[in-house]
């Protein structure tokens, strides 16, 4: 024979209660969860729209005045008929009741009353006679006074028993103080509402029996179902206006904004190179006006971007031909200056002098026709990219051997300073070469023999060249100014290396070409910076590049040791420090 634990099974519906109850618990938590959820999207939504559609700002500001001005009205409007009522009601049921007391009184005083039983009767009588002829009347009570002068007690008699209540103790004390008729509005408990009413009491003397007070209990229901009727009446009116309202706002809105909706789509669509579209104009009113100045606005531009587009596609092929048409007599100049420059040993000094400057000219105009025509393509959209996956230090040390020897001539050394792992980026060697042999060149020429540092740094997006000199520098409005193509701070300063003042430019189509940047900074005295930043995928966002473009001396810091996991371990490096002019893509301001 098995046993039972008593005590278990007491515990059993204790458990199962708890277990109900979190459960219960956990799902209204849940449900309440949801509701903030939906409640925090619809609210956002509803903030979005509200930004976004002029429209619905105007249309619900106009709703929500014209609500609160309706309402206003509305309520200013009930509380003046409302007292309205309330005092004509009141001066009849004062003007009625003071009548009826006196009558009762003159029916009191008239009568033959020598017993108890007979006064009795006669204020039954005179109750039941007020009761039926009136209309309006709720009840009649008649209370006897406290502490009476007559020792004859009578039964004091009432229509409506229920009505007691209604008699306050402060309406009883004033007018037996008063010895006057008083009034006090209460509200009647009849059925499941209360309706509101008056009470009117007077006192008035019985025979034999003394002091009593009359009370006579009117309804105002009359009044108070006009007055709801009114405010119905109203509230309809109310509500149907602000539906007006609104459609009109929204009605009106429309005629004025849907042709600011379509001038805002006509004028992205001509932004987007359309320069076709129109605006539709309807009428004659102020908006057709718009609309038609709209259209003349935009027919002017498209005649002339179409000439300006029409006198840069004349421009470029002007200076493709005139490059390619200048090839052949360069070529026959160059062969007959190559003859004259080999046999200058036999000239005199003089012609021999000549000959080496023909030789050189003939050089910087070569690089000149290559130079306008590696411009013409990029104005003409023509330049393209052989894009290979390189690690940029390799780059770095082949243009940095080649131009060593250039630095050694003029006193400056080259000192570069590259991570140990790979710094691999999807580039076009011969661009991103031609880029940094430009910006060693130039801070070679502008560097006043004094060292030039090279810097190489990446993270997980971006790598970065760093080419810094310490010469004669330049200017923030220099700056600015850098790549532009011809353009020197210095006219009378001359180009000792032999540049033809587009390499710079060129330097920065082609970064923009790989989707990333030349920044420049300088300062007079303290040399310039100039810095390259290339995005390590095509397509990807750079965000902050890897390397400071800082006033700074470029030290070279020591060899730390690199996690193996790669470039995305690497920390971030610093910006440029806040009120250093820096400029993002234009030329040489030497």
């Amino acid at each position: 024979m098995t046993g039972s634990d008593p005590t278990a099974a007491a515990d059993a519906p204790d458990r199962a209660g708890h277990a109900t109850a979190a459960g219960s618990a956990r799902r209204t938590n849940r449900w309440w969860r949801l509701v903030r959820r939906r409640a925090r999207v619809y609210a956002r939504f509803g903030m979005r729209a509200w930004r976004r559609s002029l429209r619905l700002r105007v249309a619900l500001s106009t709703v929500v005045v014209g609500t609160l001005a309706l309402a206003l009205l509305a309520a200013l409007l009930s509380d003046q008929v409302r007292d309205g009522l309330f005092e004509e009601r009141r001066d009849q049921v004062l003007a009625d009741a003071a009548s009826r007391a006196e009558v009762a009184q003159e029916q009191f005083d008239s009568a033959t009353v020598s017993t108890a039983q007979d006064a009795q009767q006669l204020a039954n009588t005179a109750v039941g006679t007020l009761q039926q002829s009136a209309v309006g009347i709720e009840g009649v009570l008649l209370l006897r006074s406290p502490d009476p002068d007559s020792p004859v007690l009578i039964f004091a008699p009432v229509t409506d028993d229920s009505l007691r209540p209604a008699i306050s103790e402060e309406l009883r004390e004033q007018v037996r103080e008063e010895q006057f008729q008083q009034w006090q509005s209460v509200d009647l408990a009849t059925g499941d509402d209360p309706e509101p009413g008056m009470v009117v009491g007077s006192p008035v003397t019985i025979p034999v029996a003394g002091a009593y007070e009359l009370y006579i209990v009117y309804s105002l229901a009359p009044e108070q179902a006009n007055l709801e009727l009114l405010q119905g009446v109203l509230a309809v009116g109310a509500i149907s206006l602000v539906v007006l309202l609104l459609v009109m706002t929204w009605y009106l809105t429309r005629q004025v904004l849907d042709p600011v909706r379509q001038a805002a789509r006509t004028a992205e669509r001509l932004a987007d190179g359309r320069l076709t579209e129109r605006m539709e104009i309807r009428g004659h009113d102020e908006l057709a006006r718009l609309g038609m100045s709209f259209n003349e606005m935009a027919a002017s531009l498209q005649d002339q971007i179409e000439r300006l587009a029409h006198l840069s596609r004349m421009q470029q092929r002007f200076v493709s031909d005139v490059s390619h048409e200048l090839r052949t007599p360069l070529s026959t100049v160059r062969m007959a200056a190559e003859v004259l420059y080999l046999a200058r040993a036999d000239f005199p000094p003089t012609q021999a002098r000549s000959a080496e400057l023909l030789q050189n000219q003939l050089d910087r105009f070569e690089s000149l026709l290559v130079d306008l025509l590696e411009i013409s393509r990029f104005d003409a959209g023509a330049a393209v990219l052989d894009v290979e996956q390189l690690d940029l230090r390799g780059v770095v040390e082949r243009v940095v051997e080649i131009t060593e020897p250039i630095a050694a001539e003029r006193g400056s050394s080259l000192s570069v300073d590259v991570p140990d792992q790979p710094c691999t980026a999807d580039m076009d060697a011969r661009r991103v070469e031609r880029v940094l042999r430009n910006l060693l060149v130039n801070a070679i020429e502008h560097g006043e023999g004094r060292p030039i540092e090279v810097r190489v740094a990446m993270h997980e997006t971006a790598v970065s060249v760093l080419v810094r000199d310490h010469g004669i520098g330049m200017t923030a409005p220099e700056a600015a100014r850098v790549f532009d193509r011809f353009w020197r701070a210095d006219p009378a300063r001359a180009r000792t290396l032999g540049g033809t003042g587009l390499g710079l430019a060129i330097a920065l189509e082609d970064a923009r070409l790989h989707g990333g940047g030349l920044d420049a900074w300088g300062s007079p005295g303290e040399g310039a910076a100039f810095r390259l930043t290339l995005p390590r995928r095509a397509g990807m966002e750079i965000g902050r590049p890897p390397l400071e473009l800082h006033p700074v001396r470029i030290e070279r810091e020591p060899t730390h040791e690199h996690d193996p996991a790669g470039p995305a371990e690497l920390p971030e490096l610093g910006t440029p420090a806040g009120g250093i002019p820096t400029v993002t893509g234009e030329e040489d301001p030497r």
